[in-house]
């Protein structure tokens, strides 16, 4: 589902149709690697608006629907605004502290997905949510790219399926250890998010 806008390329030369796209953030795999970085960079997430501890991250100033947290957004021939911005995560609360967080995620402009878990993260109950909705939204042709915010290998045959559907995959994280070389070798564009997390939470 292409929009009908076209911009010029670099070279001046063929036009090109930007894509409509989505996000998808494993926002617990996103949330838990982000707090490691920043302490190993001496930077400070400040609860509030954009942090809460192993529940959720993300980059002021920032929207969930921006491509001004992809790297080189004016290279990825994306529409300004992500059609739909899912962010999915859990936390050890009652039920109204899952609404508050449920409303924080919802102000940063994304589709919130928060589940309640025990004392062990809810991966699998996260990770299929995630797949299932990325999938879903690829079949029923809603969006042109995917974006996916996580590192895990286990999400490796989800990024091959959604090829298969004709889709585009770019896979945002943090490009260290902890990301797994098949996922990004699965994607059709990697974006390093390192940089992003020391730009938004420098100190000003």
């Amino acid at each position: 589902m292409l929009l009908l806008l076209a911009n010029n390329d670099d070279d001046g030369g063929e036009m090109r149709i930007p894509y409509n796209w989505m996000t998808f953030i494993d926002g617990e795999n996103l949330t838990i690697r982000a707090q490691e970085l920043a302490k190993q960079q001496g930077l400070e997430l400040q609860a509030g608006e954009c942090f809460e501890r192993d529940v959720f991250v993300w980059f002021p100033p920032h929207r969930g629907w921006s491509h001004a947290v992809l790297e080189n957004a004016e290279q990825t021939s994306l529409v300004y605004r992500a059609l739909r911005s899912h962010y999915y995560t859990s936390l050890i609360r009652a039920d109204a502290k899952i609404e508050s967080t449920r409303e924080r995620l919802w102000a940063l402009g994304f589709e919130p997905r928060v589940f309640k878990r025990g004392r062990e993260r809810a991966v699998k109950g996260l990770d299929i949510a995630l797949a299932r909705d990325m999938l879903s939204h690829a079949f029923r042709n809603n969006y042109d790219v995917a974006v996916l915010f996580g590192g895990d290998g286990d999400y490796v045959p989800l990024v091959h399926e959604v090829k298969r559907l004709g889709k585009l995959v770019y896979v945002a994280f943090f490009d260290d250890s902890t990301l797994s070389p098949e996922l990004k070798l699965a994607a059709d564009r990697f974006i390093d998010l390192r940089g992003l997390l020391t730009q938004a939470w420098s100190p000003s």
